[in-house]
């Protein structure tokens, strides 16, 4: 290998020791010179061996077993993808015929031949351009699930199967059938469900007495005839206001098996949080329908990844579900008016025993569900969920957190303290509020790059532009301060000015009525902007009072702890708009710290990863509950001083 290659390996090694990127940074950032994480994305196409085929779009860099484990897609690895344990074994190909690249370490897992044809370790495969993975089915079954920010789970789920074999009843042995099933559980100490007393003389008679006992938690509820111990699975929701997520996950591996997403059916009522409560006030029938709008998304998306993994519902014992403490209190038919008014006190914080039912979703009839913990009215379960996955109280570096959206929380940590906070960001980060403004689907525009004389577009699924989502938005901006053409206080550039000195850039400012825009995409004619797409003046704002927003929110909690923003060592972008928020043009705007793009990690679903590890392990949940006691809630609302701080974060940085 060349000197270069060899400095690669050693900076791979030190930034892992570090931990500057999580648990390990994107593959192809030393693969590739001038990689720019978060600066474009990629299509990755994965295909397994029964044909079916599953199409995502990622972040250039990231590894294809990132790519396949944050979309729920199960690659064997027992390692955590560090290239170890060599199991992650894809074969890769590229859309434009190009080999891929070659690790270090692949050459110890693959014969010359088999990496001529493609083959490579899926965690240390960047995806830097197009390509399409075909998966092997899995060969081993693995006792640890990697979730969440290169975090790894021992697997040790709530749901435990036990197989024993019965001694028969007789006329000298009259002991009852719960009685004769507890003493061979006796090193259980357990609670029984009535469905199981129910189905227990039946089944223990069909099955001659071998039969398979069920137990979440400290509850026996049910009996299965025969041996089923490998048949055991779980559901992680990620109850967004937007977006539901479910995962399927096999309890005996911890592998994912089916995931599935749907738009909150509550949407009818409004787009965010604030006006599903004002819902509720205003008819008191609303609670009522929002409750069922949530059951009803929950059980679609329970029943549709059961069938894509053709797993019975009825072998799904247990649930876990992260959201914030409205989307949660709703799900559970609980007021959340008192969230929504000040002082904003929510119902309880943790919630007595629930099962799946009581939410909605038909799976085991005695299948128990495990709610995230809330620090707050407005950092809610998702949000603890997302500081178990990230580990945010496990590393010893200045770190940030922040789940970018209309609601957006922020969590600070210095390995001894954990602060954490919520800013009113507002509707522009999901496309609301803005001219030309959609969600983040095919036809959005969501990188914008600005050069002397051209503008260039990354749309979703590339087709022609219809509009701008989130992530477009902070790129256009950003782009626009960088070219020159929006001065520090956000103001648009005048065009007659621009003109002169770049006609094409020049002749994309125009005016709709008394307010400048600049046109990032023609439809018809240069000139008519009836059909085009374009950013306008009032856009602009409402991203500076989003951005803002987010930046006071994490400054105060800087000074809190007694820190300056340099201190910051690492910035995490949660959820699904900070996937795929460009972190220089997050930097570029003033929403994160000045930091190296290199520190800024986009993290993920890791509302979602939380919610799983929940699932697959006891004691992550009781790091869940510890974290309510470790964190400091900041509320900034009463702060004198936080109108004057938002002012002093509105312009762009020079």
């Amino acid at each position: 290998m060349s000197t270069a290659g060899e400095h690669h390996d050693h900076d791979r090694d030190a930034w892992l020791r570090e931990g500057l990127l999580g648990a390990h940074p994107p593959a192809g950032e030393w693969d590739r010179p001038g990689a720019h994480p978060g600066a474009a994305r990629v299509s990755i196409s994965f295909t397994a061996d029964s044909g079916t085929e599953r199409r995502v779009r990622v972040p250039a860099g990231v590894s294809v077993f990132d790519a396949a484990s944050w979309n729920g897609i199960a690659i064997d690895s027992t390692c955590g993808g560090h290239g170890t344990c060599k199991k992650c074994r894809v074969r890769v190909v590229d859309d434009d015929g190009a080999d891929p690249p070659v690790s270090r370490l692949d050459p110890r897992a693959f014969s010359p031949d088999e990496l001529r044809a493609g083959w490579r370790l899926a965690c240390l495969a960047p995806a830097n351009t197009d390509i399409r993975v075909e998966v092997p089915p899995l060969v081993t079954r693995p006792k640890a699930a990697t979730v969440g920010v290169g975090r790894q789970v021992i697997l040790r789920p709530a749901v435990q199967k036990r197989f024993v074999e019965l001694a028969e009843p007789t006329l000298a042995d009259q002991q009852t059938d719960l009685e004769r099933l507890l003493a061979a559980l006796d090193d259980l100490d357990l609670r029984v469900d009535l469905h199981t007393v129910r189905a227990l003389p039946r089944v223990l008679r069909v099955a001659d007495f071998r039969v398979t006992a069920v137990v979440v938690d400290d509850v026996l509820i049910d009996v299965e005839a025969g041996d089923t111990t490998d048949r055991s699975f779980g559901i992680a929701f990620d109850l967004g206001t937007t977006t539901v997520v479910a995962t399927l996950l096999d309890l005996s591996t911890g592998t994912p098996q089916a995931v599935g997403s749907v738009l909150n059916a509550q949407q009818p009522f409004g787009a965010d949080v604030i006006t599903r409560i004002s819902a509720t006030m205003l008819d008191p029938d609303s609670l009522g329908r929002l409750t069922e709008r949530a059951h009803a998304t929950l059980d679609e998306l329970a029943q549709e990844v059961c069938r894509e993994a053709r797993v019975a519902p009825a072998e799904v014992y247990e649930i876990a579900m992260a959201g914030n403490a409205t989307m949660t209190q709703l799900a559970l038919g609980i007021d959340p008016e008192p969230v929504g008014v000040a002082p904003f006190v929510m119902a309880a914080r943790s919630f007595p025993e629930v099962r799946a039912r009581d939410i909605g979703v038909r799976v085991h009839p005695g299948a128990r569900a495990y709610l995230f913990p809330a620090l707050g009215a407005y950092v809610g379960g998702d949000i603890v969920a997302g500081m178990l996955a990230s580990g945010m109280d496990r590393d010893r570096r200045v770190r940030l957190f922040i789940d970018v959206g209309t609601n957006c929380e922020i969590v600070l940590s210095d390995g001894d303290r954990l602060l954490a906070t919520a800013a009113p960001a507002g509707p522009a980060f999901e496309g609301a509020a803005i001219r030309c403004g959609m969600r983040a689907a095919p036809g959005a525009i969501e990188g914008v790059t600005i050069g002397d004389e051209d503008v260039s577009l990354q749309v979703i699924g590339d087709v022609e532009p219809a509009g701008l989502c989130g992530s477009g938005l902070v790129d256009a901006v950003a782009a626009l301060v960088g070219a020159g053409l929006v001065d520090g206080t956000g103001r648009l550039a005048d065009g007659t000015a621009v003109r002169s000195r770049r006609p094409r850039l020049g002749a994309r400012l125009a005016s709709v009525g008394e307010e400048r825009v600049f046109v990032l995409r023609w439809a018809g004619d240069e000139g008519d902007l009836a059909r085009a797409v374009y950013l306008s003046q009032r856009d602009i704002r409402e991203l500076q009072f989003a951005k803002a927003a987010i930046a006071t929110g994490w400054r105060l909690l800087v000074e809190e702890m007694g820190l300056a923003a340099r201190d910051v060592q690492q910035v995490l972008l949660a959820g699904s708009f900070g996937s795929y928020l460009s972190p220089a043009s997050a930097v570029r705007i003033g929403l994160v710290p000045e930091v190296s793009v290199l520190r800024i990690v986009s993290a993920g679903n890791v509302a979602g990863e939380g919610a799983k590890m929940a699932l697959l392990s006891m004691r992550e949940r009781a790091g869940a509950r510890t974290l309510l006691k470790e964190v400091r809630y900041v509320e900034l609302s009463d702060r004198p001083d936080f109108n004057d701080r938002f002012i002093d974060q509105l312009a762009f940085p020079s």
